[in-house]
């Protein structure tokens, strides 16, 4: 009655499949910037790896940038500890900007490290940064160009690493057979294990060696495991090997692959319907309806529940039990009629911008699978239905873009409240600093003055004694009594210079011995004494220096004071326009990429929604068709039962033992006479 609804081409899931192997692997790899285990010796750099590791890469570009530009400006840069993790954190620039999608950053700064004069093994190392950005834009041939400037040795930290993405892109470039052997000597890497297999597998199926492709990813499948990436790569193997050899026609070989994907996880639904339609194509109904009632209870924003409230009653309707056909017929156009109403109101709300609000949340974005995660969104009903959508590579992109976009709105707008907040700050700094300057300057102008009559009579002091360790000046090292006993005894020969009058022998002769007194005095103890003056001037040079270093504190306080509000009004200004020329062009972005989100989730749903009418119009005729053969079936049971019923209630009539003489055979002629 009803033709199988869904089913999954090997081609398409096998790109799928493709595209699933990737983003398993760059979720694994991209938060490792730098996995060297060295020392930390540079805290800052400590501090952007810990931002990198925590995924907050913007923080941990802006903090590596400010380190590199801050020793690229040092005067004697080997001297700072940055310099054991320089050429570290040269690398790990690349991969931050790479993993936080500026391609083209990490590009430049790569080709720099390649165009410098590095040594060969770090020019290998760049060289696969290189290819690895190349491939995450989609362009294999551009990361193929860089692999081949790879030369040598590479560095074993990222030996397995550059081996794995030279196997991708041959087989992106459809280069199958060379991506095998490249595969098959990566078997066994502990940190590629699972990927190695499945990628392996996949070349292998691709060059024409399907039988040994299908036993490498058997065996995969077969592994599982605790971790959930490497589960679900199994799951997904499973689910692929299954879909793969029930349109082959191998119905019997395809059962097990689909028993083995785990009931709970993301492709369990997908498992079930497979289950089913193994059994259904096989002719067993009965057995078909065990995967797909289980299924036909899950969530009904699901696609494979979806087909599966189709495909029971379905199987019912090959049971002959028309009756419970036309019920679960009923249940589906319930359901489906529900849907259609929720799918329209999904749409409306996503053109009023709800759907976009939802992705601004912050509640969305505290834990990692945060695309799953606005599922539990009140309010958002829309992304119930977009989580397949949700989980595609390039869908992942736009909604990273996005995200982070608003990410650099909201710290834009915070930066521009953080001005208004410095300005007030400022503006609080003047009001106290400029009424208390007048004083302090006076105060200062007093110390200076002060200051600089020392220094004057320092440097005549010590202008001295230079002079008297040339030639010898007693006269400069007389005490001040002896500077006063000086002085009058020249006044008294003054006195006796004026005439005959005044002159007396007596008085020269006293004159000439008290100035004999001096001179011997200052003769004898000229060394001592200049031994003590040069002492005296060191000290005296100790209390400048200490006068010095008040004045030189003072000047720095001041001009601490003052530039604590002065000057930053144009800065202010200049940063408040180049913010808000931001705010403007991130909003023309968002709008731009949102815009094209709402068109892409527009569009899922319109085709989930005209898939649902579908759906509803032959679950309309089926259940017509159903009650048709219900009631038949039931026409023919009453009238089974009015016949037996009619048979019980006549008597029964007695059976002739002798045959009527119609039936008698004729006498022969010529008998006996």
């Amino acid at each position: 009655m009803l033709p199988r609804l869904v089913s999954t081409p090997f081609g398409v899931a096998l790109s799928s499949l493709c595209t699933f192997s990737l983003v398993l692997w760059v979720s694994s790899a991209a938060a490792a910037p730098a996995r060297e285990k060295e020392n930390l010796r540079d805290l800052f750099f400590g501090q952007a790896l810990f931002q990198a590791y925590q995924e907050n890469y913007f923080d941990a570009i802006v903090a590596l940038d400010t380190e590199l530009n801050q020793y690229h400006r040092l005067d004697e840069p080997e001297l700072d500890p940055f310099t054991t993790h320089y050429g570290q954190a040269e690398f790990s620039v690349g991969d931050l900007e790479l993993s936080y999608r500026m391609h083209r950053e990490a590009g430049r700064a790569i080709e720099a490290v390649l165009k410098g004069n590095v040594p060969q093994p770090v020019r290998n190392e760049a060289a696969y940064r290189l290819a690895k950005i190349q491939y995450h834009k989609q362009q294999p041939r551009n990361a193929l160009h860089a692999l081949e400037m790879i030369e040598g040795r590479v560095p074993e930290r990222v030996r397995a690493e550059e081996r794995f993405l030279r196997a991708r892109v041959y087989m992106e470039l459809g280069r199958f057979e060379e991506a095998v052997e490249l595969l098959k000597d990566l078997k066994g890497e502990p940190s590629l294990a699972g990927f190695v297999e499945y990628n392996l597998g996949i070349a292998q199926m691709k060059a024409g060696q399907e039988e040994r492709g299908v036993l490498e990813l058997t065996a995969l499948g077969k592994a599982g495991g605790s971790n959930p990436a490497v589960q679900a790569l199994s799951d997904k193997t499973n689910l692929l090997l299954g879909y793969h050899l029930m349109e082959a026609g191998e119905l019997e070989l395809a059962r097990p692959y689909f028993d083995r994907v785990h009931l709970e996880g993301p492709f369990s639904n997908k498992a079930l319907l497979g289950a089913g339609w193994v059994e259904a194509r096989a002719g067993r109904f009965d057995r078909a309806l065990v995967p797909w009632k289980l299924l036909q209870d899950r969530p009904a924003t699901n696609e494979a529940v979806q087909e599966a409230m189709l495909a029971v009653p379905y199987a019912y309707g090959k049971l002959d039990v028309h009756s419970t056909a036309a019920i679960n017929y009923g249940r589906a156009l319930e359901t489906f009629s529900h849907e259609i109403d929720e799918l329209s109101d999904s749409i409306t709300s996503i053109r009023e911008g709800k759907f976009l609000e939802a992705l601004r949340r912050k509640e969305a974005d505290q834990v990692q699978n945060w695309v799953v995660a606005l599922r539990n969104l009140p309010g958002a009903p829309e992304t119930h239905y977009l989580l397949d959508l949700m989980a595609s590579n390039d869908y992942q992109e736009f909604l990273r873009n996005y995200h982070d976009l608003n990410d650099l709105f909201e710290r834009n707008e915070s930066w521009l409240g953080s001005l208004t907040a410095y300005e007030d700050i400022i503006e609080l700094r003047r009001s106290y600093y400029e009424p208390l300057l007048p004083g302090i300057d006076h105060k200062f102008r007093e110390l200076d003055a002060r200051i600089k009559l020392r220094i004057e009579q320092r440097d005549k002091f010590a202008s001295r004694i230079e002079q008297m360790l040339v030639s010898r000046r007693p006269e400069y090292l007389a005490f001040a009594d002896e500077q006063e006993a000086r002085l009058k005894l020249a006044r008294m020969r003054e006195i006796l210079g004026r005439g005959p009058r005044h002159y007396s022998e007596e008085v020269e002769a006293r004159i000439a011995r008290l100035e004999g007194v001096l001179e011997w005095r200052l003769s004898t103890e000229y060394d001592q004494r200049l031994t003590e003056a040069y002492k005296h001037l060191q000290q005296l040079n100790e209390e400048i220096e200490k006068l010095q270093v008040v004045y030189h504190s003072f000047v720095r306080s001041r001009q601490a004071a003052t530039h604590s509000y002065k000057g930053y009004n144009d800065t202010i200004a200049q940063l408040r326009s180049r913010l808000k020329m931001a705010q403007t062009k991130l909003e023309t972005l968002m709008a731009r990429q949102g815009t094209m989100l709402e068109t892409l989730a527009v569009n899922e749903l319109d085709r989930r929604r005209a898939q649902l009418e579908s759906y509803q119009i032959k679950a309309r005729f089926a259940l017509a068709d159903s009650y048709d053969r219900a009631n038949e079936l039931q026409e023919q049971r009453l009238d089974q039962r009015k016949i037996e019923q009619h048979r019980g209630s006549q008597p029964e009539e007695a059976v002739p033992q002798d045959n009527p003489p119609e039936l008698e055979a004729p006498a022969e002629e010529g008998g006996d006479g």
